[in-house]
């Protein structure tokens, strides 16, 4: 198995559609072009943000084959969780055939698997497919939260080698850092929100949307909160909370499709059941993204504190 560092800015990356709704890979790579360029540290495609849920499963693979492709030196954490574990155990397999380096799993979805049946689905994979795993929770999704302590027993295997917490709940969030001190694991913000007090209390990064948008504050957010240099993160926390809040005004990713058509990054067509984002949010988030640009000391601010 090849050893991930997961610490850094992992954007969760959106899958861009043309407006019959066929995947745009030409856009696809030119944004994973960009965001490798602004210095994140990874990669993370079909998500929630890449809208996996709609994707085929040929559609998925062949997503994940034009981001590795695209890769020039990142590691690609491709999204294969699912609410049924054979699923997951295919999407993973062909994830990695296709050149992933690593997998996230979402929890099952819909099922609501009790302790026991959430160690299975994890175990499973993790003890089929030989790459680092990061298990995903996010309960607004999935109506279940990953427990604490199944989190910490997954930790000890040798393939679970992080955890992506879009919990909200930073006092679980401290116990697993807490709990799991002694073994070769990650514990990353899944939520933009939560990325700087994760990383207080022993977090080493994040799987962000943001960074879509804004990749090189976020990841100077994350290298001057690791640096320890807690002032720089809290300020750039705060420049970047309007965005953070706008780009939940409505469900991931309307906004940030809209927000990255905006700023001239591709189209933001979405596939059903998903539409545009509301016409009154429109205006409102182009003036939080106008406001960040007219940063007057954004670029040598960044230049000082990036990795």
């Amino acid at each position: 198995m090849t050893d991930i560092d997961f610490s850094g800015v992992y954007p969760a990356i959106t899958t861009p559609f043309h407006e019959d709704g066929s995947i745009d890979f030409e856009n696809l790579r030119e944004n994973v072009h960009r965001l490798e360029t602004a210095g994140v540290d990874g990669i993370v495609p079909v998500g929630s943000t890449g809208e996996s849920a709609t994707l085929s499963h040929d559609e998925h693979i062949e997503v994940v084959e034009t981001v590795v492709d695209a890769v020039e030196g990142v590691p690609v954490v491709a999204g294969s969780g699912s609410n049924n574990t054979a699923e997951a155990l295919s999407l993973s397999r062909r994830s990695v055939e296709a050149g992933a380096d690593g997998l996230l799993l979402i929890s099952p979805y819909y099922n609501k698997p009790e302790p026991a049946g959430m160690l299975d689905y994890f175990r499973t994979v993790a003890d089929e497919v030989d790459v680092p795993q990061v298990v995903y929770d996010v309960p607004s999704r999935t109506g279940r939260q990953v427990e604490v302590d199944t989190v910490v027993e997954l930790a000890a295997h040798e393939n679970v080698a992080a955890f992506k917490a879009a919990n909200g709940d930073l006092g679980a969030i401290s116990e697993v850092v807490e709990r799991t001190r002694d073994e070769d694991f990650a514990v990353l913000s899944g939520d933009d929100g939560l990325t700087l007090p994760t990383c207080s209390v022993g977090g080493v990064g994040t799987i962000s949307v943001a960074a879509n948008v804004e990749p090189e504050r976020t990841c100077a957010l994350v290298g001057a909160a690791l640096a320890g240099d807690y002032e720089r993160a809290r300020a750039l926390h705060h420049e970047l909370g309007p965005l953070f809040r706008a780009l939940f005004w409505e469900t991931n990713p309307i906004p940030v499709k809209e927000a990255m058509r905006i700023r001239g990054y591709g189209p933001a067509h979405l596939r059903s059941p998903l539409s545009r984002l509301s016409e009154e949010y429109v205006e409102p988030l182009a003036d939080v993204l106008a406001a960040l640009e007219e940063d007057a000391d954004y670029d040598d601010e960044l230049a000082e504190v990036s990795r």
